[in-house]
């Protein structure tokens, strides 16, 4: 076996980091391309903001909430699985969207006050999309996947959901304010 490949199975949550390195960079390119741009219009610097963000702060807090669901709930069977997405929705999603559109605004050099603006027009109208498609993911991932292949599984799952976290961060917050997505 490779030194890589034993660094890996040593430190698992390197193989999320990895994983979702890619995907979310990737998920904000494909954004991009369906929104009309030309490669050569493509911002790279938004794709490498979602690189760090999805690689060094979604794939280690995402390793963490598996792990102590896993631990409060160490069955694999439907109620567990059932328990452990209701549990995620209610705790760890709210969370997760809120330091997204913060952490992501910082990084856009946006100002706190702005930042926060943006959490306050977009969090809920991610979170009711959320609500309708995590659940049903999760409870698959966590009654049928292994433990091991459940961040990698979540984040193949999570570059759709990155291209639509993409598309609600691009959105104008002029754009939300009283539209379909706020009630």
């Amino acid at each position: 076996m490779s030194a890589f490949a034993q660094w890996i199975k040593r430190y698992p949550v390197v193989r999320g980091m990895i994983t979702y390195s890619l995907l979310w960079p990737t998920g904000c390119f494909i954004q991009q391309k369906l929104s009309g741009k030309k490669f050569s219009e493509i911002d790279w610097k938004k794709c490498w903001r979602f690189f760090f963000y999805g690689g060094f702060i979604v794939a280690p807090s995402l390793y963490c909430w598996i792990r102590v669901a896993s631990i409060m709930w160490p069955k694999q069977n439907l109620n567990s699985a059932i328990a452990k997405a209701l549990t995620e929705q209610i705790s760890y999603t709210p969370m997760a969207m809120t330091a997204f559109y913060f952490s992501m605004s910082l990084l856009e050099a946006k100002s706190v006050e702005e930042s926060l603006n943006e959490v306050r027009v977009k969090l809920f109208p991610t979170y009711k999309v959320a609500l309708c498609i995590w659940p049903f993911i999760q409870t698959f991932n966590f009654s049928v996947v292994p433990e091991k292949n459940r961040v990698p599984f979540v984040s193949m799952c999570s570059l759709l959901w990155t291209i639509f976290l993409a598309y609600m961060k691009q959105k104008e917050q002029k754009e939300l304010e009283g539209g379909i997505f706020v009630k």
